[in-house]
C-alpha cells in the first residue's frame, strides 16, 4: 500500500521554513531502516532483542544496559567498541543485537552480526570446489559494514589458521576504525581465584586460553570490557515451564 503521506513517491514538501523544501518523507527512512535490519544476519531467536525487553536483575546486567544505551547515544564519536563477558544466559548476546538494532532504526548505522563459529564456517565453506562464493564474498560485509557483532568469541578452540584469519578480520577493522562488539562466555583473566570461582566453574579456560595472547591484545586497544554476572535466564525459563 501507498504511503498516505506521500502517496509513494518517497518525498514530502516542508513547507515550516521561508520557503517549501522537499524532503524525505518518513517511509523512506522506515523501508531503509527496515533493509539494514534484513541485512544484519541477525538470527531470528534474538530477532526481538531491544532494550526494553532486556530483563537486568543483577547490578551487573543494569550496568551493561546503561552501558550499551551510552553506546549508542555517543555513536559515532567513539574510538573502541564493547566486549561483553559473562557466563551463559546472562543477556550478553541479546545486549549486543539490541544495541545495532537501536544503532539501525535510530541512526541508519549499516551493522552485521555473526557467531564466531558460523564465521569460520562460513570462511572455511569457501574453500571447497564446489563452493559458489570466494572468501571474499564471506568477508566483503565483514569488512565494510560500520558495526559488527562477533558473537561467542573463542567459542571455537583457536588453530593457527583460526587464529590468524580472526586476527586479520579484526585487525582490517581496526586498522579501518571500524566499531566491533563481541561477546565471550570466557573470562578474561588468568587469575583462576578471583574470575574462575566467582564467574565460572573453577578450572575452565581462559579467553585468552581460547583465541591466543595476540588477539585478546587487539580486542583490548579495541573495547570497553563490559563483565555481566546474574543467573542463566534460559535456565530459569527451562525451569519454569516444567512446573505444573
Amino acid at each position: 500500500t501507498k504511503c498516505p503521506t506521500c502517496h509513494g513517491t518517497g518525498w514530502v514538501l516542508d513547507t515550516g521554513g521561508a520557503a517549501p523544501v522537499a524532503k524525505r518523507c518518513q517511509c523512506f527512512h522506515d523501508r531503509q531502516n527496515e533493509l539494514l535490519i534484513e541485512q544484519a544476519n541477525i538470527p531470528r531467536r534474538y530477532k526481538n532483542c531491544t532494550f526494553k525487553n532486556f530483563e537486568g536483575h543483577d547490578d551487573s546486567q543494569r550496568d551493561a544496559l546503561k552501558i550499551s544505551r551510552h553506546f549508542v547515544k555517543n555513536y559515532p564519536a567513539l574510538d573502541v567498541g564493547l566486549l561483553f563477558i559473562g557466563s551463559c544466559g546472562v543477556g550478553k548476546t541479546h545486549l549486543a543485537v539490541a544495541t545495532i538494532q537501536e544503532l539501525i532504526v535510530k541512526k541508519g548505522v549499516p551493522c552485521i552480526f555473526y557467531d564466531f563459529r558460523d564465521l569460520i564456517r562460513e570462511i572455511q565453506s569457501t574453500f571447497t570446489p564446489d563452493s559458489t562464493l570466494s572468501e571474499s564474498d564471506v568477508l566483503g560485509p565483514v569488512f565494510q559494514k560500520d558495526v559488527l557483532v562477533l558473537d561467542e568469541l573463542g567459542a571455537k578452540r583457536t588453530t593457527a589458521w583460526v587464529e590468524e584469519t580472526v586476527f586479520y578480520i579484526i585487525n582490517h577493522r581496526y586498522n579501518h576504525k571500524k566499531i566491533t562488539i563481541f561477546t565471550s562466555n570466557y573470562p578474561d583473566t588468568e587469575d583462576e581465584e578471583d574470575t574462575r570461582e566467582s564467574f565460572y566453574k573453577k578450572g575452565g579456560d581462559t579467553l585468552v586460553d581460547r583465541i591466543g595472547v595476540r588477539l585478546r591484545s587487539r580486542i583490548y586497544e579495541m573495547c570497553k570490557i563490559v563483565e555481566i554476572g546474574g543467573e542463566d535466564y534460559r535456565r530459569k525459563i527451562k525451569q519454569a515451564s516444567y512446573r505444573f
